[in-house]
């Protein structure tokens, strides 16, 4: 691991961005210099780790006292995307825009992205916590896709808050099963791109007995603020 560069903000978080190999990432860790249990914030494959949201939650979490870690997986970010990647994805939005279903764009396009990306994430575990004042358990936050394969393979995760789940490729949708890690899933009622119905049978799908829906009205980026704080406290029941 590289670290390419390093600021403290005001609150005393130190933001540090890193190179993996061919990996890009940012590491938050807060001011405390107690060995701090580490959060993997992951998004969906497009949205890149410097977007305004998803920094928002890492320095949310920061400031509860996490070491906080996000990196942009293949074909993500400043990451190049192959031609056959860029086809589906313009089939996919074509397809919804017509109406039509997606199911099979959607299994060609995000199974080999959990497939790609899991690796990655488990090489980047590594190396964060080989780093002084990061330690153990792990919890997992954001794309649930990826967050399912890793929950599963991955014995160091102690919790995970999923987000949306309502496309979720079929071969993780079985995986879920084997899923014995508390979980969060929030679910927005009215998500126009994650339907309903599919995150609640998801939801009734996971293994684990400690599990827990939040779901709110609006859409898929109108999940309220307030659900970060009860994050923070779901986080802090299971790593803490």
């Amino acid at each position: 691991m590289q670290l390419t560069s390093e600021q403290r903000l005001d609150d005393g978080v130190l933001v540090r961005e890193f190179t993996l190999g061919e990996i890009p990432g940012t590491l938050w860790t807060p001011a405390s210099a107690t060995p701090a249990p580490l959060i993997l914030i992951a998004h969906n494959n497009g949205l890149p780790k410097r977007d305004a949201r998803l920094v928002a939650r890492a320095r949310h979490a920061a400031g509860r006292g996490y070491a906080v870690a996000s990196i942009d997986a293949a074909g993500c970010g400043d990451r190049p995307r192959s031609a056959a990647e860029e086809q589906t994805r313009a089939d996919l939005r074509r397809a919804m825009r017509a109406g039509e279903p997606v199911d099979e764009i959607l299994e060609s396009l995000v199974g080999p992205l959990v497939e790609k990306a899991a690796p990655e994430w488990r090489t980047t575990l590594d190396a964060l916590l080989s780093l002084p004042g990061i330690g153990g358990p792990v919890g997992y936050s954001g794309w649930t896709a990826l967050g399912i394969r890793l929950a599963v393979s991955e014995p160091r995760i102690a919790a995970a808050g999923f987000f949306a789940g309502g496309y979720v490729p079929h071969a993780q949708r079985e995986e879920a099963r084997q899923v014995t890690a508390p979980v969060l899933l929030l679910l927005q009622w009215d998500d126009e791109g994650n339907p309903r119905q599919r995150a609640l049978d998801l939801f009734d799908t996971f293994g684990t007995r400690q599990k827990t829906l939040h779901a709110n009205m609006g859409g898929h980026t109108g999940t309220p603020w307030f659900e970060a704080e009860d994050a923070g406290r779901f986080f802090d029941r299971h790593l803490k």
